[in-house]
């Protein structure tokens, strides 16, 4: 799969790390230009010297929503145009329902959910004119049960129905909105460090694949079809691409 994506103007959030900086990488790489977001400004840092400086880094908190239009306002003012918007960043915390919080329920969602859709909301206007595209990053985990990922995998199952409701709510126009649901990665988000007391490994570890994880750039040529123009008939579509995670 090799999408033409030259010459796109793209918004990629989360790119200091993980699949977003694999995916604003293979972006730049094939010739787009790329408006890469992330509140970890070394980690933008980063990943604007790993594509030779071809892409423009903004620092946001998206866990804010009043940062969201900015956000869109300042890459159209960067690269003239939007075609695309991948919505990658995501916050993943493993613990159980006894030491969930409001603050972390509330930044699950607001950086997982709210922000896509904040996001979303304010390119719309100017992916509209460009006949453009928007993808989400959903889970494999939305569609199972997995313990102590109450916040997480509920958030990832917000976001598979943003996409088809958003799909359904666009029909009418020639944008693009689709999602893709990952199984096991492995980026420093995996990583959850170390684990609360309470959590019974036994059931952690049913939530487990059986086969073991996958690089973030094994995710980028699918993103970057979905946000291609050769992508013409793919809307209101979540792809499963989880090595068989929601099979077993």
């Amino acid at each position: 799969m090799q999408p033409n994506v030259k010459d796109l103007a793209v918004v990629v959030t989360g790119a200091a790390s993980g699949v977003g900086r694999a995916t604003t990488l293979a972006f730049a790489s094939n010739g787009a230009r790329v408006f890469a977001v992330d509140l970890n400004e070394e980690g933008l840092a980063e990943t604007a010297r790993l594509a030779d400086g071809n892409v423009t880094t903004y620092a946001a908190d998206l866990s804010d929503p009043e940062n969201c239009a900015p956000v869109i306002e300042q890459a159209v003012a960067a690269l003239g145009r939007l075609d695309a918007l991948c919505n990658i960043a995501g916050v993943l915390k493993i613990e159980p329902i006894s030491e969930v919080t409001p603050q972390s329920w509330d930044l699950i969602y607001g950086v997982n959910v709210r922000a896509p859709f904040f996001l979303t909301k304010a390119a719309m206007p100017h992916l509209i004119e460009s006949n453009g595209a928007v993808v989400f990053i959903s889970s494999a985990t939305a569609f199972r049960g997995y313990a102590y990922l109450s916040a997480y995998t509920s958030s990832k199952a917000a976001v598979a129905q943003l996409t088809r409701a958003l799909a359904a709510e666009f029909i009418k126009s020639d944008v693009r909105i689709n999602a893709i649901a990952p199984g096991a990665i492995n980026t420093p988000m995996s990583q959850p460090g170390q684990f609360s007391e309470n959590i019974d490994f036994d059931l952690l570890i049913r939530s487990m694949g059986i086969r073991p994880g996958v690089g973030p750039e094994e995710y980028t040529d699918m993103i970057l079809y979905l946000a291609s123009p050769d992508n013409k008939i793919v809307h209101g579509a979540c792809i499963n691409i989880d090595d068989g995670f929601a099979a077993t």
